[in-house]
């Protein structure tokens, strides 16, 4: 394999104007999602996206299954009896709720889904009897629905929630409980890795958890805008909710207690991250591993009569790619230049290109380019299977190296108010001193002007031997540090 083309600038100017604009541009023009609906909220996934879709679903299926979690399917209405039990959870999600007004019985009361707790709750009770039950693992992928009254954008703020995974556990303990947390945080952590996402672990303040929970962990990732997004959770929601719908099981010593419960989703908002995160001014990359197509093929030839002399190589190459398992598309219109081609795959995402001219036939050899850099290569045509799974592992490299170079220079740390303002001005991510007191951590937001994103478990976020004031409240001594930014 020989480099004939050096990489290009990496050009990221209109990501940087306005993120939103060029999302919208990159959905409509790959061909990926259709905001036009005319619902406020919902959106149509076209073929190549729901292809791209249904790769995560299979990797976050994978993890799941691997870690013992069981496919469940419930139904999307939620009777209010159950829906209003937890006093949190319905503060937290009433105004947020869709009611079902006709149909059904008179004077039934229903919702469309927001989250599942509250369905999944009273069939547990039926399925529980004593230890030897638990712990129960479940998870499914559907829509759920809320009535957002902010802007919606498409795949990250949306009316329905099409593709949402949600994890639900029942333990003996909270000891069991966390350590469950423990495993869905390592298993986030591998989808999101396979994404190539740089991401943020943060534990949410108290008045920003879950409704209903006892903690919430989030996966935060930043944007090339410098705002972040929050594309996972984990809630560990203690005895909540099944002290409310009377979740008991019987112990090995005879007694009959509460189970402890936690629940973690994650949405199409991790397909925006990864589509913006590894995005350019030509579209976006996507990572080899989750690509509809991961290799395409495109004849160059000029005039029909030079096609029979490039068609029998271009299917040799294709054949023996997909005799590999490489997921491989020949583009061979006639109506499109080779230059037209290009820029339609590159704005697709598709990883790598594999050209094929009439000197290549003669060389016995195909060019090969990154989408992620534009760099080319020569490759022998019986080189070409380990070119490729070689230059697949690459480019997936290449992409998580530079989105976790860029999220952690986007990351501040100052016990300076005035800094601090500044570096959220220019889209940076802060972390300040905090006492951990509710009131000084709202105070700060209001004085910086960011939202939090709560306690980083990723670093060690304790202020350790410094004599460290909290931000707002001078009088405090500071404990930890609190992480904040302008967030979507």
């Amino acid at each position: 394999m020989e480099l004939i083309r050096e990489a290009r600038p990496h050009r990221r100017e209109k990501l940087g104007g306005n993120l939103i604009e060029w999302f919208h541009w990159l959905l409509r023009e790959a061909e990926l999602y259709d905001v036009r609906y005319p619902v406020k909220g919902a959106y149509v996934w076209r073929p190549y996206g729901m292809k791209l879709r249904r790769n995560v679903e299979s990797l976050i299926r994978r993890l799941h299954d691997e870690t013992g979690h069981e496919e469940v399917l419930f139904p999307v209405f939620i009777p209010y009896e159950f829906f209003g039990k937890e006093s949190q959870h319905i503060r937290g999600f009433e105004k947020e709720v869709f009611w079902v007004s006709k149909g059904g019985e008179a004077g039934e009361r229903l919702v469309l889904r927001p989250t599942s707790e509250t369905a999944i709750m009273p069939m547990v009770k039926l399925w529980i009897q004593d230890y030897k039950d638990l712990p129960l693992k479940l998870y499914q992928i559907v829509s759920v629905f809320r009535a957002e009254t902010k802007m919606t954008h498409p795949m990250i703020r949306l009316r329905e929630i099409s593709m949402f995974k949600e994890a639900h556990t029942v333990h003996v303990n909270r000891e069991d409980a966390e350590r469950q947390i423990r495993e869905a945080v390592e298993i986030y952590k591998r989808i999101f890795d396979e994404m190539c996402l740089a991401y943020m672990i943060n534990k949410r303040p108290d008045w920003d958890k879950f409704a209903g929970a006892e903690y919430t962990i989030a996966f935060d990732t930043v944007l090339p805008d410098g705002r972040t997004l929050q594309i996972g959770t984990v809630h560990y929601l203690g005895t909540n909710f099944t002290r409310v719908f009377e979740v008991t099981y019987l112990d090995a010593d005879g007694v009959r207690k509460f189970a402890h419960t936690t629940s973690y989703g994650i949405s199409e908002r991790s397909i925006a991250a990864m589509l913006i995160t590894h995005g350019d001014d030509a579209g976006t990359t996507l990572p080899p591993n989750l690509a509809p197509i991961q290799v395409v093929v495109v004849p160059i030839f000029y005039g029909e009569e030079e096609l029979p002399t490039i068609m029998p190589t271009v299917e040799e190459a294709a054949k023996a790619l997909r005799g590999a398992g490489i997921r491989v598309h020949i583009d061979d219109r006639r109506d499109k230049t080779p230059g037209w081609k290009f820029y339609y795959w590159e704005l697709k995402g598709v990883p790598l290109r594999v050209e094929i001219g009439k000197r290549d036939v003669e060389k016995k050899q195909v060019v090969v380019t990154r989408r992620d850099t534009l760099e080319k290569y020569a490759v022998k045509l019986d080189e070409l299977v380990d070119a490729v799974r070689a230059l697949m592992r690459t480019v997936e490299d290449n992409l998580r190296r530079r989105a976790w170079e860029e999220l952690k220079n986007r990351i501040v740390r100052t016990e300076d108010m005035e800094t601090a303002k500044n570096a959220i001005n220019s889209g940076k991510v802060v972390e300040v001193p905090w006492s951990g007191d509710n009131e000084c951590g709202v105070k700060i937001q209001e004085l910086i002007g960011a939202e939090s994103l709560g306690i980083p478990l990723d670093v060690d976020a304790s202020v350790g031997g410094y004599d460290l004031r909290d931000l707002a409240c001078r009088e405090k001594r500071a404990e930890i540090w609190l992480r904040l930014s302008q967030r979507y």
